[in-house]
């Protein structure tokens, strides 16, 4: 009898034919009503990215894309 398999790393998930993912890289499906790419900004000790106004009291979700 063999394990299941681990949470997030279904047979069913795996890269389309020909992708190249590079070692320890996820690949994420994510859909929803609209998308912006920014490069995160120091802000004191920390980083920030900004957003359109009308976004505020909206649930997002940032992914960290490169290294």
């Amino acid at each position: 009898m063999s394990a299941p398999p681990s949470p997030g790393k279904r047979p069913a998930d795996s890269a389309p034919p020909g992708a190249r993912l590079s070692p320890g890289r996820d690949k994420f499906q994510v859909y929803g009503e609209e998308m912006v790419e920014k490069t995160v900004r120091q802000t004191g000790k920390s980083g920030r990215v900004y957003v359109p106004q009308n976004w505020i009291g909206k649930r997002v979700k940032v992914i960290l894309v490169s290294r």
